[in-house]
């Protein structure tokens, strides 16, 4: 059964580019098209975020890892029923009520990565105002909590992962998630915030000090405009 999880600040969106492909038979046959995921373009320039985050990591991160993610789930449902759906679709289908299929990884990672990407911007971290903040102040008892909870989460991922902000019915709720998993299968949550603890995401930058890239995450990175956007719809 597919989760019923909305992705509601994401609606409209192209989580995963589409490129449709013709298939054409040896006969010259036009068959149905095939959609193929892309990867698609950061919101921002590779050094728009310097020197928080660097171009190099953006480089490795997003044209390297996120990348292949996406070359790989495209082979892996290459001729399948799945090839139709969208990559939403895709990781809801293939979490299998918590066991995943071969595809879940692949897709997860892709989906993961376009939210965390969205989840930043040149000029950002700060605190969030209006109705989302006093959401924050009232489900933790003040932003600060929520910081302390978030980082908390994110630095104690063992190994690869995610920490996350959520929306579970009436209640906002930070939870982590290992390696590829995300809230938007599992049920956990609508999401609206998301930080990389994946090695990858900061090593370049901080080396083994996943604490300095939590704090500047918070810091100098979160966009509160795409979380409240995300908060109002869900």
């Amino acid at each position: 059964m597919l989760s019923s999880i909305k992705t509601p600040c994401l609606a409209g969106q192209t989580l995963s580019g589409r490129k449709v492909q013709q298939r054409v038979a040896t006969q010259n046959v036009r068959l149905a098209p095939r959609a193929a995921f892309e990867l698609d373009d950061l919101p921002y320039s590779l050094d728009a975020l310097e020197p928080h985050m660097s171009k190099s990591t953006f480089e490795v991160h997003w044209g390297k890892h996120h990348r292949t993610y996406v070359n790989n789930l495209n082979n892996q449902i290459q001729g399948k029923d799945l090839e139709s759906k969208s990559l939403e679709e895709v990781v809801k289908a293939t979490w299998n009520s918590g066991s995943p299929s071969a595809e879940f990884n692949n897709a997860a990672q892709s989906w993961n990565h376009k939210f965390f990407w969205s989840c930043m911007k040149p000029g950002g971290g700060g605190e969030p105002s209006g109705e989302l903040k006093s959401a924050i102040e009232k489900d933790f008892g003040s932003f600060d909590e929520f910081k302390k909870q978030f980082s908390t989460a994110g630095a104690t991922q063992f190994g690869s992962g995610w920490a996350w902000l959520v929306k579970d019915g009436d209640k906002l709720k930070v939870i982590k998630t290992p390696n590829a998993e995300t809230p938007l299968a599992s049920g956990a949550g609508v999401p609206l915030l998301t930080m990389d603890v994946w090695e990858h995401a900061y090593y370049l930058d901080v080396q083994n000090r996943r604490p300095d890239y939590i704090k500047t995450f918070l810091g100098e990175l979160v966009n509160w405009d795409k979380v409240a956007e995300c908060y109002a719809a869900a």
